[in-house]
């Protein structure tokens, strides 16, 4: 099946049971100085979520466009991206825990066809003031799944929210699919993160609001907001081993092994990952009517620190020209029938992915020789001194991020603590500076 039939699947099957399809929002959200990208399906509902009336009514469903880099280190394997696209369903006081989950499984079940053998989920389990979440499990158990299947867990495995500091929130319960080897031994469980159980969905019941302080407090409105990432599902439905292998990624993969002239192995199939999520990430930021650039604060500075791991991770497959505006031409065609605005900013992405591929290019050069010479002296198990990184960044222009990469890919860390020491000493004698030069310059002129 293709990433558009599983679209179109899912919308209508909530169509069916009384959802209204609302359009994707922008990457960039509204009014909203508390996070830097839409990072789920329910961040421009949220309004709606804290009681304002929705004018398409109390059953929402869509597929929303979606960028998190909470998690950018486990990039790279089979299942993480930066970027990624949100089936979600939303009740605004409409049903709650028990319809909520008889529709997932139902969808799971009926109409992507696994077993419930092959599903495990979690609930919440408790936190002070905030009750286990008895209502879920109870519902989970009609359901006909085995306490086996059933795992309880607190704030951070079985918490959504809020999106910002403040706002809508409340426990979840998550769906997984067991890909059924057993990674590590008995015992195993979602929590675990070694890869036999793959989050497909997660329930989030939004009972609460968190206020400045820190308190929670009722909504008036119980609401339920679902997520389930598209690549996953597509990836599970088909029978693959990684979301890379879906219509969705693979001629992005296929189109790097054509311009790099380079086969992905098990050797390098990290920075094909990396690559190819990066420049999908890359060109939908840029593709985006809001017109973000690459710079050193905010959205632009995600941006740049994607667009120069890339840079990075092409080199150290022995390309050095720019093919990053070749590799978004395929994103471009393979995304502009679902999001016309990649094609609308085209020449806008490819003009910016060429000039910072220019500005990084001279600084990588002189960069990683420098620090590679920095790290051959150490062994696997040795720290970078603090100080050194700050000197690749302050003399070279050379991100801390990348040479925590590449120490790490030695197995050496770096003293993180120590360059931002470095770097806070270096702006208190900059801001200095920059009063001594207003006082006796500019100020008195």
């Amino acid at each position: 099946m293709r990433a558009e039939e599983m679209r179109h699947m899912y919308v209508n099957f909530f169509n069916e049971r009384g959802h209204k399809e609302i359009a994707s929002a922008s990457l960039i959200p509204d009014n909203d100085p508390s996070v830097l990208f839409t990072t789920a399906g329910m961040h421009p509902l949220v309004p709606y979520l804290l009681g304002e009336r929705h004018p398409m009514g109390k059953r929402l469903v869509s597929v929303q466009k979606c960028m998190r880099t909470d998690d950018i280190d486990e990039v790279g394997d089979g299942f993480h991206h930066t970027y990624f696209e949100m089936l979600g369903n939303w009740s605004l006081g409409d049903y709650f825990k028990d319809e909520s989950i008889e529709m997932s499984l139902d969808f799971l079940t009926n109409v992507i066809g696994i077993t419930v053998d092959k599903l495990a989920v979690s609930v919440f389990e408790g936190y002070e003031q905030i009750p286990k979440d008895e209502e879920a499990y109870d519902c989970w158990k009609r359901m006909g799944f085995k306490d086996s299947q059933i795992y309880f867990y607190g704030m951070k495995e079985n918490w959504w929210g809020p999106a910002g500091e403040t706002g809508p929130c409340g426990p979840d319960t998550e769906i997984f699919y067991d890909m059924g080897t057993d990674f590590c031994g008995d015992g195993c469980g979602p929590a675990c993160g070694c890869g036999k159980f793959v989050e497909i969905w997660n329930n989030v019941f939004m009972q609460y609001n968190k206020l400045q302080d820190g308190s929670f407090v009722l909504l008036e409105n119980k609401n339920v907001d679902t997520g389930m990432s598209l690549e996953r599902i597509l990836a599970i439905y088909n029978h693959l081993d990684s979301n890379y292998e879906t219509d969705l990624l693979a001629p992005i993969m296929e189109r790097l092994e054509e311009l790099t002239n380079t086969t992905c192995t098990d050797e390098n199939r990290r920075e094909f990952h990396i690559i190819t999520d990066h420049m999908r990430a890359v060109t939908f930021i840029l593709g985006d009517n809001k017109k973000i650039y690459p710079s050193n604060t905010g959205q632009g500075y995600i941006l740049r620190r994607l667009i120069r791991r890339i840079v990075r991770l092409i080199k150290k497959l022995g390309v050095s020209e720019n093919i990053l505006p070749l590799i978004a031409e395929t994103v471009i065609s393979v995304n502009a029938l679902v999001y016309p605005e990649l094609s609308g900013n085209q020449d806008y992405i490819m003009g910016l992915l060429s000039n910072e591929f220019t500005l990084f290019d001279k600084t990588l050069k002189n960069g990683l020789k420098v620090a590679e010479k920095a790290l051959s002296v150490l062994n696997n198990g040795d720290c970078l001194d603090g100080a050194e990184a700050f000197r690749l960044f302050d003399t070279f222009g050379f991100p801390l991020e990348i040479t925590m990469e590449l120490a790490g890919e030695k197995g050496i860390s770096v003293d993180v603590e120590g360059f931002q020491h470095m770097l806070s000493l270096h702006q208190e004698k900059s801001r200095a500076g920059a009063k001594g030069l207003f006082k006796g310059g500019l100020a008195d002129s």
